[in-house]
C-alpha cells in the first residue's frame, strides 16, 4: 500500500464534502479551505519525497492488478505537478479569504474549489486513460460552476465559449479512447503503450495520435483553438482566475507530455513536427494578443497562451534537454502566472478596476506591491536571475542544439514582446500618476485583509526567487523527471510488474 499516492485526491474530496456539511457556517468553510489545502500540500510533498527516494509509486485500487483494475501512478512528473497543485491551492485559499464575498460563498465557492483540486490531482495521478477523461470532466464541471458564480453578463458569455470548446475537446477525447480500446483492448496506459508498440497498423495509430493531440491541445489552449481562454479567464472572481491560470491549462499540457512520451512515441518525426509548428504559432499569437490588450487580466490571459507554447516546444523537440526545459518551464510558469493574477486582484481591491487607463499611482502609495509585481513580471519575461530566465534558456538552448532555428527565433521574439507587455502594465498601473476623473477607490482593505492579500503573493514571489537563485535542486528534479519520460519502459515495468524488452 502506498497511501500517499491516493491522498492528494482523497483530501480535496473529503474537504469538499466537509464544506458542504458546514454549508451555513461561513467561518467553518473558510477554516476547512485553508486546512484542506495545507493538508494537500503536505501530502503532495510526502509523495514527491517517496517518488524521489523509491522510484515510481503505484497503487492498485481494490488490489486488482494492472491492467485489470484501476491504477494510480506517481512518477516524478506527476508528483511535481501534484506539489504545484498543493502550492497553488493553498495560496488561492488564503487569498480567497480576503476577496471572495458572501454571495459567492453562499453558492458553494469553497466546495467547488476543493472539487476542482481533486480533479486536477486525479488527472495527474491516474494510470488509466478513461479515468483521465473522467477527471477532466470533474474539472470541467467544477470550473464551469466557478466561472459563472455571480452570473454577470461577461461571465456568462465567457462561460459559453469555455464550455463549448471544452465539450468539443471531451467528445474528441472520448471518441479517441473508444477507438483506442477497440484497437488494443485495454485502458491502462502502461498496457496500452506495451501493446501499441507491437501493432503494425501505423496509419490508424497516427490518426489516434492526432485525435489526442487535438483534444489535449484544446484543453491546453494551444493554437488554433485557444480563444476560449482569453474570453473567459478575466470574467470570474480573481481568486478563481488565479486558480484557473495556474492549473487548468497545465493539465492539458501534462496530458500531452504523458501521452506523447509513453503511448504515441512510435512516429516522433510526424507527430512532434506538428507539435513544433503548434508551439511556435501558440507563442506568437498569444503574445500578439497580449500586446493589443489594455485590461490587466486579459493581458495575463493571452500570456498564458503564449507561455503554453514554450511548454509544448519542450515536448516537440523531444530531446532530453528539451524535456528538462519543458518540465522546468511548467514549474516556473504555474507559480509566476498565479502570482500575477493575485497581484491584479490586489490592485482591483485597491482601485476598483482592471482597466489600465483607470489605474495609476500605486508605486507611490503601495511600493511593496509594486516590487512584488516586478518579481513575477520580469520572471515571465525571462530576465535573469529569475526563474523564467533559466526556464527559457534551457528550452532555447535545446532548440539550437536540435537545429530548430525558426521556432527558436520565435521564442526569443516572444520573450521581448512579453517584456513589452509587462512594462506596459508597470507604467500604467504603478508608475504613472492616478488619472484625473478616475472612479473613487473602494474602501481600503482592513489590516487583516491586507495580510491575507500580501501573504500568498509574498510566498509565491519567494518561490520564484528561490527557483532562480537556488535552482540547482529544481533543475536536478526536472532532469530526473525528463529521464523517466525518455525511458517509458520504467513506467511500464512499475505499473505492470513485468520487464519491458527493448
Amino acid at each position: 500500500m502506498n497511501p500517499e499516492v491516493a491522498l492528494p485526491i482523497l483530501i480535496p474530496l473529503f474537504s469538499g464534502a466537509l464544506s458542504l456539511l458546514f454549508w451555513r457556517l461561513r467561518s467553518m468553510q473558510r477554516l476547512v479551505a485553508v486546512a484542506g489545502t495545507a493538508a494537500l500540500l503536505i501530502t503532495s510533498l510526502w509523495l514527491l519525497a517517496s517518488v524521489s527516494r523509491d522510484g515510481i509509486q503505484v497503487m492498485h485500487m481494490g488490489n486488482w492488478p494492472a491492467p485489470f483494475g484501476i491504477s494510480l501512478v506517481a512518477d516524478l512528473l506527476g508528483a511535481i505537478m501534484v506539489v504545484l497543485t498543493g502550492i497553488i491551492g493553498f495560496a488561492v485559499a488564503l487569498f480567497s479569504l480576503a476577496t471572495v464575498g458572501r454571495g459567492h460563498e453562499a453558492f458553494g465557492y469553497f466546495p467547488l474549489m476543493h472539487l476542482l483540486l481533486a480533479g486536477v490531482a486525479g488527472a495527474f495521478l491516474t494510470g488509466d486513460i478513461f479515468n483521465l477523461y473522467v477527471w477532466f470532466e470533474v474539472m470541467l464541471v467544477a470550473s464551469f460552476a466557478l466561472l459563472i458564480l455571480g452570473s454577470e453578463k461577461a461571465q456568462m458569455e465567457g462561460a459559453i465559449k469555455y464550455v463549448a470548446l471544452n465539450l468539443l475537446s471531451s467528445v474528441i477525447f472520448l471518441s479517441a479512447v473508444g477507438l483506442l480500446y477497440g484497437l488494443v483492448g485495454t485502458l491502462n496506459m502502461a498496457d496500452i503503450a506495451q501493446r501499441l508498440g507491437q501493432l503494425e497498423e501505423g496509419g490508424l495509430v497516427d490518426v489516434l495520435a492526432m485525435m489526442f493531440m487535438v483534444a489535449f491541445g484544446i484543453k491546453a489552449a494551444a493554437f488554433p483553438l485557444f480563444f476560449w481562454l482569453p474570453a473567459s479567464y478575466h470574467t470570474p472572481p480573481v481568486a478563481v482566475s488565479a486558480l484557473f491560470a495556474g492549473l487548468l491549462t497545465k493539465v492539458g499540457v501534462y496530458a500531452l507530455y504523458r501521452v506523447f512520451t509513453l503511448i504515441f512515441n512510435q512516429s516522433p518525426d510526424y507527430t512532434h513536427e506538428i507539435l513544433l509548428w503548434g508551439a511556435g504559432l501558440t507563442m506568437l499569437t498569444g503574445v500578439l494578443g497580449a500586446a493589443a490588450q489594455f485590461e490587466f487580466r486579459r493581458i495575463l490571459s493571452f500570456h498564458i497562451v503564449s507561455q503554453i507554447g514554450y511548454m509544448i516546444l519542450g515536448l516537440a523537440l523531444f530531446t532530453p534537454l528539451a524535456l528538462v526545459g519543458g518540465v522546468f518551464y511548467i514549474m516556473h510558469h504555474i507559480i509566476v502566472k498565479t502570482n500575477l493574477f493575485l497581484v491584479s486582484g490586489f490592485v482591483h481591491r485597491l482601485k476598483g478596476s482592471y482597466q489600465l487607463k483607470k489605474l495609476g499611482g500605486l508605486y507611490k502609495s503601495h511600493p511593496w506591491l509594486a516590487v512584488l509585481f516586478l518579481i513575477p513580471a520580469l520572471s515571465l519575461a525571462g530576465l535573469p536571475p529569475l526563474s523564467g530566465f533559466f526556464a527559457k534558456f534551457v528550452v532555447i538552448r535545446a532548440g539550437l542544439e536540435a537545429e530548430a532555428y525558426g521556432v527558436t527565433f520565435v521564442a526569443l521574439l516572444v520573450g521581448l514582446l512579453t517584456l513589452y507587455s509587462m512594462v506596459k502594465i508597470w507604467a500604467e498601473v504603478f508608475w504613472k500618476a492616478t488619472p484625473e476623473g478616475a472612479e473613487p477607490a473602494p474602501a481600503a482593505p482592513s489590516q487583516r485583509e491586507q495580510w491575507l492579500l500580501y501573504l500568498p503573493i509574498v510566498g509565491l514571489a519567494l518561490c520564484t526567487l528561490a527557483i532562480g537563485l537556488y535552482g540547482a535542486p529544481i533543475y536536478a528534479l526536472a532532469e530526473a523527471s525528463a529521464a523517466q519520460l525518455m525511458d517509458p519502459g520504467r513506467y511500464i515495468e512499475a505499473v505492470l510488474g513485468t520487464e519491458v524488452t527493448p
